[in-house]
């Protein structure tokens, strides 16, 4: 059997652009016949790894490598340096990611000592992730969950991958990231308690909910700022959101989300939390075969309107003043209730971290059930002097 190389994609010009379109396909080869893999849709993932067009590269740097034995390549990754999270966390990480593998391990272990190399070449001292130079987008990898597709956001990769991450010597980074899926029908018995509840604490008069201002956008999300800094603050290695970076990621977000399904409690005239609702878009993306080529976005444009199954909601924030107080009863209440009457047949809140002791308790109050966990590693590289 030849031997394994690790090389970097070419740093400029249509060379670059070639090899990064051949990186991101490589992909099909590890998910051929795998019925719940969403694939990524190209253009946005070109954009999102262009140093001129991705929104990583004005903090960070980043380079590409792909593995081959002989001339076929079976396998990719990515190392990079975040320079500004790293100084908010006091940590030297190299974050990899778009980390796929054919099922041998050497291939495993060719990517991640290509990685490890160009960390401890920037003095970085150790392996972190999977992250796609985004640590809100299709991150972890998947421990356990398949019996259905991800949701918008989340990701999903095969059974091998844990076991090449342990065997190589990452271990466990944090507590888990968890997705919890919630029946909406409204006679069972969780929704009707759940409904019961609301109403409890709305006649109480302390909460009120109100959706999205699309027209007073900047204050819209200088109020989800300020309650994602305030609500996630007691998590282990919590890092503060930038204003800007939290912008660029609410765009998309913006032109595709109803504003009926993006909630917020209020306790008289203060915004206390959040609870945006989104249709999951990736009951469309696995119909589409990533954008690779043009006829697909007439598939994507048949789709697009269509109403789906599931509503996504990538994040539960309640100040930690108003926790066991109602104000997430209320909101999910409000939230249930609107989007089945909209059509949709059940929720998904993901991802959530294991470490944050409230969401799971919402979650079990809902009468969710998590049905998938991701798992993110850390190992380290740095040369212990002698």
């Amino acid at each position: 059997m030849s031997e394994i190389t690790v090389r970097p994609v070419p740093a400029f010009g249509i060379a670059r652009r070639i090899a990064m379109r051949r990186f991101h396909l490589f992909a099909r080869r590890v998910y051929a016949g795998d019925p719940l893999w969403v694939p990524p849709l190209i253009p946005e993932r070109m954009k999102a790894t262009s140093p001129r067009t991705g929104v990583f590269f004005r903090r960070g740097e980043a380079e590409f490598f792909v593995a081959y034995r002989g001339r076929a390549p079976v396998g990719t990754i990515c190392a990079s340096v975040d320079p500004p999270t790293n100084e908010r966390r006091g940590a030297a990480d190299c974050v990899f990611g778009f980390f796929e593998c054919v099922e041998d391990y050497e291939v495993a272990e060719a990517l991640f000592g290509a990685a490890a190399r160009w960390g401890r070449e920037r003095g970085l001292d150790a392996l972190f992730g999977p992250f796609n130079l985004d640590y809100e987008n299709s991150y972890g990898v998947l421990i356990d969950g398949r019996d259905r597709p991800p949701a918008l956001m989340c990701g999903h990769t095969p059974p091998y991958y844990a076991d090449f991450m342990i065997r190589y010597g990452f271990e466990k980074a944090r507590g888990d990231n968890l997705a919890f899926a919630v029946d909406l029908d409204p006679n069972t018995g969780a929704l009707k308690r759940l409904h019961r509840l609301a109403r409890m604490a709305e006649s109480r008069g302390r909460f009120s909910v109100r959706s999205v201002n699309l027209d007073r956008w900047d204050e819209e999300v200088d109020t989800i700022h300020r309650l994602l800094v305030e609500s996630l603050a007691h998590l282990p290695g919590s890092v503060p959101w930038r204003r800007d970076v939290l912008e660029e990621s609410l765009l998309p977000f913006r032109k595709l989300a109803d504003p009926e399904l993006v909630l917020f409690a209020m306790h008289g005239g203060e915004t206390v939390g959040w609870f945006p609702g989104v249709a999951n878009l990736n009951e469309v993306f696995i119909k589409v075969n990533g954008l690779r080529f043009p006829w697909n976005y007439a598939t994507l444009l048949r789709n697009i309107g269509r109403q789906t199954e599931c509503l996504t909601v990538k994040s539960v924030l309640v100040l930690p003043h108003y926790w066991n107080t109602g104000a997430a009863i209320l909101l999910f209440s409000e939230m249930a209730r609107r989007a089945y009457a909209k059509g949709y047949r059940w929720v998904d809140l993901s991802l959530t971290a294991e470490d944050n002791p409230q969401t799971p308790i919402i979650a079990e109050r809902l009468g969710a059930r998590e049905y998938k966990r991701y798992r993110v590693y850390r190992k380290q590289i740095a040369v212990t002097p002698r």
